[in-house]
């Protein structure tokens, strides 16, 4: 694509906001904070594509470490697509972050484009839309949940790493602790962001977190070492919807988070493809009932 009208450059915080809402047309449901969050993990590593001034497209390349990256946010406003303006975003973007390993979460309609990009089906994500059950007060309840905040931080970044493929602090910092939200400008109120952790004594059980979105809340992640504390984490993450709808990005292949979300009479409303240019990384599957977020893994 040789169009000389046509640049592209680093996003700055108003074209993160730009792109984020952009998701929310697509239907891809953002959180009202997303785009801080997002840019704040990486700020190389988000692109945009330039017409005349105007920008037409997004990308973004996550690099978390010199071996893993994702992808995400890939958008062409719709009256710019079939120009190419979005492969030669992608190109840029894969040309400037990609790592041996990088993945993403490909909608459907994108699936067939990325595999010949050279990204293989791992497995299949599913979003789980309920409305938000009550939390009991059962004071036998089999854990202690405790906000995130109250365990060591090094603890949360070592137990998260158990589920995904790189080590992530920076994006963990500002996903589970709302209050370092402040240096991004975002009032905390505005946030509307919980983490939790169940613990037995000094052993983290589970972990979890849920935000406000455009609409209602996602919870992600939600990562448990049975389906007991899974379903009690669940419940008091919900809570915090107070009745509201709630959604669950589930890895398909964990039967239990797809029998959690059944008691809850959650249903199926979209679903991705986790891809990956190499061999699926080996993380914990059985034990991650929820996705943190399609966008950043």
């Amino acid at each position: 694509m040789t169009d000389p009208a046509y640049a592209i450059r680093l996003m700055t915080p108003e074209d993160a906001e730009l792109a984020i809402e952009w998701a929310a047309r697509e239907g891809w449901n953002p959180g009202f904070d997303d785009a801080h969050v997002f840019r704040a993990t990486d700020a190389e590593g988000f692109f945009v594509g330039v017409l005349d001034g105007e920008p037409i497209a997004s990308i973004s390349l996550v690099a978390y470490d010199e071996h893993f990256a994702f992808l995400g946010l890939y958008i062409v406003k719709q009256e710019f697509r079939g120009h190419g303006y979005g492969l030669a975003l992608w190109r840029e973007a894969m040309a400037r972050r990609a790592r041996p390993l990088t993945g993403l979460d490909g909608v459907v309609a994108e699936q067939a484009n990325y595999e010949k990009s050279g990204f293989r089906l791992a497995y299949r994500n599913i979003r789980l839309e309920g409305t938000a059950p009550s939390a009991t007060h059962d004071a036998e309840l089999p854990c202690e949940i405790v906000p995130a905040h109250d365990v060591p931080f090094e603890r949360l970044v070592a137990y998260d790493r158990e589920f995904f493929p790189a080590a992530r602090p920076r994006f963990l910092q500002l996903w589970l602790e709302p209050e370092q939200r402040r240096f991004l400008g975002v009032p905390i109120g505005h946030a509307r962001s919980v983490a939790l952790v169940a613990r037995d004594g000094e052993r983290i059980l589970g972990l979890g977190a849920i935000r406000a979105c455009r609409a209602g809340f996602k919870i992600g992640p939600l990562y448990a070492e049975d389906e007991r504390t899974a379903d009690v984490l669940f419940l008091q993450l919900a809570a915090y919807a107070d009745g509201g709808n709630v959604y669950l990005d589930v890895p398909e292949p964990n039967e239990a988070a797809l029998r959690l979300a059944k008691r809850y009479e959650m249903k199926p409303v979209f679903e991705t493809a986790r891809m990956y240019t190499g061999p699926a990384p080996d993380v914990a599957l059985a034990r991650l009932y929820g996705v943190a977020t399609f966008e950043l893994g």
